[in-house]
């Protein structure tokens, strides 16, 4: 995060209302990234394109966001997750564009996160003049004041946004803000150990009207299962799928929870 605070120092400047309105217009996707989750009747799957990270180091050499982004799109993914930072997990405000130019304009477009450390509107903004439908907040990371800046820009351009939280103070404050959508992170990023638990913990305690997401460690069906169980809408998976194979058939399997 302090590293993103300088990068993102560079590009500030105050970012209007009537910007952030028009980029929201421009994206001809109407379907809003909630609803992309709520569409289908069993578990929704959000397909994360994902270079590497600081846990797993290099995951896949992907020339082109595009190129995975088919894949899940082919396999009826609900939402795909464009990561685009790129110190630490190799990717970039280009793939969003990419992914979003390929996909944008379908009957049937999946929903696009942003996946970012977001620290500013002008983020917000980027993400919507990109296609994105929908931004991260990770709570742990930020004042209330923050989010609340955050997610008022986000509404603004018609964006949904994922509180991300860890423990039950983060859900507290999550709600508070007027979260609809909450994903529970099952990796501890101070420590990088992950377990499904947590969000078999956190999960039965959001509002059911708040779509829960379980993000985080789920590789296999009954990863998936385990979410759905506790009570996720849906899991949001990012190396399994860029480890796989076949990425289309995990996809059908956890829809099919």
């Amino acid at each position: 995060m302090a590293w993103k605070r300088r990068e993102v120092a560079e590009r500030l400047r105050p970012v209007r209302t009537a910007e952030l309105e028009q980029a929201g217009r421009c994206n001809p996707n109407r379907t809003s990234f909630r609803e992309s989750l709520l569409r289908p009747a069993g578990l929704a799957v959000i397909s994360e394109i994902k270079r590497r990270s600081p846990s797993a180091g290099q995951i896949a050499t992907l020339p082109v966001a595009t190129e995975q982004a088919i894949k899940y799109y082919n396999a009826g993914t609900d939402c795909i997750s464009v990561l685009t930072d790129e110190k630490f997990f190799g990717g970039s405000i280009k793939d969003l564009w990419e992914v979003h130019d390929l996909l944008g304009s379908r009957a049937d477009a999946p929903g696009l996160l942003r996946k970012d450390f977001f620290v500013h509107p002008i983020q917000v903004l980027e993400a919507a003049e990109a296609g994105a439908k929908c931004i991260l907040i990770i709570v742990r990371c930020l004042s209330d004041a923050e989010m609340r800046t955050l997610f008022d820009a986000a509404n603004t351009a018609g964006l949904d946004s994922i509180f991300e939280v860890h423990n039950e103070p983060e859900i507290e404050r999550a709600v508070h803000l007027g979260a609809r959508i909450i994903g529970v992170n099952n990796r501890d990023l101070a420590h990088f150990r992950t377990d499904l638990g947590i969000s078999e913990r956190l999960i039965p305690l959001i509002p059911k009207e708040i779509v829960a997401i379980g993000e985080s460690g789920i590789w296999t069906v009954d990863d998936a299962a385990r979410m759905r169980a506790c009570g996720a809408k849906a899991v949001l998976v990012g190396e399994a799928l860029m480890r796989a194979e076949s990425p289309d058939a995990l996809i059908t399997a956890f829809h099919q929870i």
